[in-house]
């Protein structure tokens, strides 16, 4: 799938050629789980996966909106009107790309219509942040069309605030800044407080490494309920520790913060993992700068533990890639994304690729589970325009 597939599907669907066609990534996070919505670190890398859109304006206030990706899409196209956009009106896949007008409008963006093919690399439901790319590839599509100038970061805001009142799911700022901000080689680290990004890089190949995402194909939904509760446990502890956010907790006073909790036994489960992520974000983002790549892999590994035990939100699929490729000789795994299902990342020496591979598919086998989908995650670009 390309640039050029995408606009002659445009031109069959809506009878002339798009005004341009753009791509957004999915990305892999490498360290900073549930850290984004509270105020924290994250340090994630664009996949080369991605959401291509072919687009056009519309000065009719409709929005038309077609994916080549959803069952029985080969001839349906869905049609809305933009004075009729409200939150969580749409449930479908159209929630999206319609929530992103949505949010420019109210943002009051003069947004008029547009006619929008979509096709899409990134796997749904593996934690790789398909929505995001969905919705960063229209932002960034009409902010250029309708020449809105609006920098990157703040199409990510507009993304966010689409996918948390419109769509009703209640995600941080890191997936939409991944797909709209990366670079190629690095990976980006995220205050998600003042959105401040470094560039890291991140050429695993030059040393010799490689690091592999396996998609268990476990589905998993934000807007689902165990999400929303984990972050509100956060803004509860965050409120009865008297700070703005979990950000706020100093790695070495979090013993004393704990004990400010008493008996509030989730509470401090969850105070516990996003206080210490933090803190892995940054020893990562210092072995990496200081050229110990390999150091990362505890680190990794560290915070595989604290999701599973602490936030307890990893599952048996999960559980099962990490432990074998630990077990098989690879230098650290975690599992990656919101949780409850999705992918996990397993860092490894590029020698033992095909060996450890084999092992975790031999492993859900073994298990009865489906297969999974194994492939190497290589830093690449974020959102751009294609043609």
């Amino acid at each position: 799938m390309g640039a050029q597939q995408v606009a002659e599907r445009f031109a069959e669907l809506y009878g002339a050629e798009p005004e341009g066609v753009w791509a957004a990534p999915g990305r892999v996070n490498l360290i900073g789980e549930h850290t984004d919505y509270n105020d924290g670190f994250v340090m994630p890398f664009a996949l080369p996966h991605q959401a291509i859109a072919a687009v056009s304006r519309r000065t009719d206030g409709v929005l038309r909106l077609h994916s080549a990706d959803i069952e029985g899409g080969a001839a349906r196209i869905t049609e809305l009107r933009l004075d009729a956009l409200a939150p969580e009106s749409d449930q479908e896949w159209t929630a999206y790309p319609a929530g992103v007008v949505w949010a420019l409008r109210e943002a009051g963006h003069a947004i008029t219509g547009a006619d929008i093919h979509l096709a899409s690399t990134v796997p749904t439901g593996a934690g790789l942040s398909s929505s995001a790319a969905l919705e960063v590839v229209v932002a960034l599509a009409l902010n250029d069309l309708y020449d809105l100038g609006l920098q990157r970061w703040k199409l990510a805001r507009l993304c966010q605030r689409a996918e948390n009142v419109y769509v009703g799911a209640p995600t941080g700022i890191m997936d939409q800044t991944a797909s709209a901000c990366c670079e190629p080689g690095h990976a980006l680290f995220l205050d998600t407080r003042d959105l401040s990004q470094q560039q890291i890089p991140f050429d695993l190949a030059a040393e010799g490494l490689r690091l592999l995402v396996v998609d268990t194909q476990v589905k998993h939904a934000h807007s689902g309920g165990e999400y929303g509760k984990r972050r509100a446990g956060c803004e509860k502890g965050a409120a009865l520790l008297g700070v703005d956010a979990l950000r706020d907790i100093p790695y070495d006073g979090l013993d004393a913060a704990l004990a400010r909790l008493g008996d509030e036994e989730e509470v401090v489960r969850l105070v516990r993992h996003v206080v210490t992520e933090d803190e892995r974000v940054e020893r990562t983002v210092a072995l990496l700068r200081a050229g110990d790549t390999r150091a990362i892999g505890p680190v990794l590994t560290e915070g595989h533990a604290s999701l599973r035990d602490d936030f307890r939100i990893s599952c048996p699929e999960l559980d099962l890639v990490v432990d074998t490729a630990l077990a098989h000789g690879a230098l650290g795994a975690r599992m990656t994304g919101g949780g409850f299902g999705g992918s996990a990342v397993v860092l490894t020496e590029a020698t033992e690729v095909d060996t450890l591979t084999k092992t975790i598919e031999e492993a859900f086998a073994a298990a009865a589970l489906k297969a999974p989908r194994v492939f190497e995650a290589v830093p690449a670009a974020g959102a751009r325009r294609l043609s």
